[in-house]
């Protein structure tokens, strides 16, 4: 089986860790101790670790980052000795200072039907295609961008709504701030600033209901400041995009190759704004190349250009050290979108929105006359488990699980369809494969449906002529229907052949 490069990666090795975005590579040899305890106590610093949060166990860390614990637990200690840090037991090591030249504390900124399943893959997918699809029948359903619902963790949360509900006043269950709820706010600017890199105050959170929200209050937005066109990758998220041609706005495409997004075809193609998914090109995998960004960055910062950045499942990574995100390096040009559904559930609807000042309180309007803000109570459940650690505690079970279930669809696809070349291994919940020979993918996915596996065909994400292809889910399925699935595609593959 062929490998794009980006998946030539050992898939047993963690390079780095989301927590705070250490990589590892960074620390000069023979001073793991010394390169780590000087990063957390930047952190502290500027803010990303405020006093009272709870750094990693060092037995987590230490794994996260391939090191051993001894150093880790070094580190720790040298905060301790400053002061910065406490032990408190099974509490964990908890920051109770900051240096003095910290910064102070910023203030809140200004804040019909569907087709027929023998139609499903015959005419182009129209906008009810992903319910039609949902409700087609199968024995095994390899569909991508679904989560391990299975792994839900029920017990946490219920948990979590006793502690929230007892402590609520009655004023509490009236409507509440169409931005979100403040807790949520807090929670939320701590997660990403743990985990992606981005400082932001809690003022500048927007609550949304998912990204697919996020994407409607921003093409309402921008459509009302003038611009009528959002570039899009090609190929790329095909609800996206359709979520996008539901406001009005045009979705001209934009090619993407090993590097991600071609700058200058975007430069060339004369959009004022482009919608991104960076660390986990959605389908492809790719990572946006290092130069690619800073081409990106000068198109946004000297050209005036506006990224939409779709942050949908950067946390889920393997096999790669971790991606910063674009929102971290150039805020003023970044609207940033991410949610919860890919990590803990979908039917939560939650998901957050960041945006320039230039564009908050028009977002802030839209969400109020949209909906009147989410629902306050799930807010506050949700800002407990960010709050407590069990987010991060969820994550490093659901990247075991799901690295056993990527491994399982590889070794299938070997297996069944040796001459399919595999793309994006190194993180998210998807596969995408293509293939040289030619034929219509439509019609392979419509095969594959017709012996009960369901997938989607890599032309329903492509707006311009490319390789037969698909893409395929992996994080709700067990190794043993990932298997079953995958071999039922390749026979209907060969048949096809």
């Amino acid at each position: 089986m062929n490998r794009s490069n980006g998946d030539a990666v050992d898939r047993s090795i963690m390079l780095g860790s989301d927590f705070l975005q250490l990589n590892v590579g960074d620390a000069p040899i023979g001073g793991l101790a010394d390169w780590l305890a000087r990063r957390l106590r930047l952190a502290i610093s500027d803010g990303r670790l405020p006093v009272g949060s709870r750094l990693p166990a060092t037995r987590v860390l230490a794994g996260e980052l391939g090191v051993s614990r001894g150093v880790v637990t070094e580190a720790y200690r040298r905060l301790i000795d400053d002061g910065h840090v406490a032990g408190r037991g099974r509490g964990g090591t908890v920051v109770v200072a900051a240096p003095v030249s910290a910064p102070a504390a910023r203030g809140p900124q200004e804040t019909v039907d569907p087709p027929s399943m023998s139609a499903l893959f015959v005419a182009a997918p129209g906008a009810d295609i992903y319910d039609a699809l949902r409700a087609a029948p199968s024995r095994v359903d390899l569909s991508p961008g679904m989560p391990d619902l299975a792994a839900f963790p029920r017990t946490a949360w219920l948990r979590a709504e006793r502690t929230v509900v007892g402590g609520l006043a009655p004023s509490d269950f009236g409507y509440g701030d169409p931005r979100g709820t403040p807790a949520l706010r807090h929670a939320v600017a701590n997660w990403l600033a743990r985990n992606r890199g981005i400082l932001v105050d809690p003022g500048e959170v927007i609550i949304v209901a998912g990204t697919a929200q996020a994407f409607g209050l921003l093409a309402q937005v921008l459509r009302d400041d003038g611009i009528h066109e959002v570039a899009v990758e090609d190929p790329g998220s095909l609800g996206a995009r359709q979520h996008l041609n539901h406001w009005r706005l045009e979705a001209p495409p934009i090619p993407v190759d090993a590097d991600g997004i071609r700058v200058e075809a975007l430069r060339a193609q004369g959009a004022a704004a482009v919608l991104l998914t960076p660390a986990h090109q959605f389908p492809t995998g790719v990572v946006l190349g290092g130069e690619r960004r800073r081409d990106l960055m000068r198109w946004a910062g000297t050209e005036g250009g506006l990224i939409i950045e779709d942050d949908y499942d950067a946390e889920h990574r393997y096999d790669r050290p971790p991606v910063p995100a674009l929102r971290s390096m150039l805020a003023e040009h970044v609207c940033y979108a991410g949610s919860v559904s890919k990590l803990l559930a979908p039917a939560l609807r939650v998901g957050w929105l960041l945006a320039p000042p230039k564009y908050r309180d028009a977002l802030v309007d839209a969400k109020r006359f949209a909906d009147l803000g989410n629902a306050v109570l799930p807010q506050l459940v949700l800002a407990e488990l960010m709050e407590s650690g069990h987010m991060e505690r969820q994550l490093r079970f659901l990247r075991s699980r799901h690295r056993r279930r990527r491994d399982a669809m590889i070794d299938a696809i070997e297996t069944h369809m040796p001459g399919a070349v595999v793309h994006g291994a190194a993180a998210g919940l998807h596969l995408m494969i293509t293939f040289a020979s030619e034929f219509a993918d439509v019609d392979l996915a419509a095969a594959s449906l017709a012996r009960g596996v369901k997938v989607q065909p890599l032309s329903w994400h492509s707006q311009r002529p490319t390789r037969p292809g698909l893409v395929l889910g992996y994080a709700a399925r067990t190794p043993t229907e990932i298997a079953e699935g995958i071999a039922t595609i390749g026979d209907a593959l060969r048949r096809l052949s």
